[in-house]
């Protein structure tokens, strides 16, 4: 793990220890936050599976059953990272990072509700976008706390992008349903 940057001219602070026991509750508190997140979007895809089956897609669009693996992935992604971060000790740099990484959680979990069970097809693409831009913000900010936590976050930035392409044009080819 990188030192923490410091102000110039202030002495370097040995990073704070974390026992074990707390280094795993830490752990697993971050798991249950992104886990908590994925079942709040997840409650507005009840019938995701039916209604992504309605919908006239691109020729590139994955099958609907690989949405949950990947999603699962990425979660824990998220968590492990947000773990990395956490354990960088307190200071108003870390929890900048981690209110960035909270946002996104719940943005994440909001465009659920707004695609899935409100079916606003606009909406969520211009929603997915901003959602992009906070988790690159988010990688901006871990990224200065711990390099492994950045590349964690840099697959879900990836099928975000993914996730944008394809609601645009779920959009465009189903504007009677979205």
């Amino acid at each position: 793990m990188r030192p923490r940057r410091h102000a110039p001219g202030r002495a370097e602070r040995p990073e704070p220890a974390r026992s074990r026991g707390r280094s795993i509750a830490g752990f697993l508190g971050s798991l249950a936050l992104a886990y908590a997140a994925a079942a709040a979007g997840g409650a507005a895809t009840a019938q995701a599976g039916a209604f992504y089956a309605e919908l006239t897609l691109p020729a590139w669009a994955p099958p609907g059953w690989l949405f949950g693996p990947v999603w699962t992935l990425l979660y824990t992604g998220m968590a492990v990272a947000a773990w990395r971060v956490w354990r960088a000790g307190p200071g108003p740099e870390v929890r900048a990072a981690l209110a960035l990484y909270l946002g996104q959680l719940l943005a994440n979990a909001l465009w659920s509700w707004i695609f899935f069970a409100w079916r606003l097809g606009f909406a969520a693409f211009i929603w997915i976008l901003l959602l992009c831009a906070v988790v690159g913000a988010t990688i901006r900010a871990f990224r200065r706390l711990d390099r492994p936590a950045a590349l964690l976050l840099w697959p879900y930035l990836a099928w975000l992008a993914f996730a944008a392409a394809l609601a645009l044009a779920a959009w465009r080819l189903n504007p009677t349903l979205l």
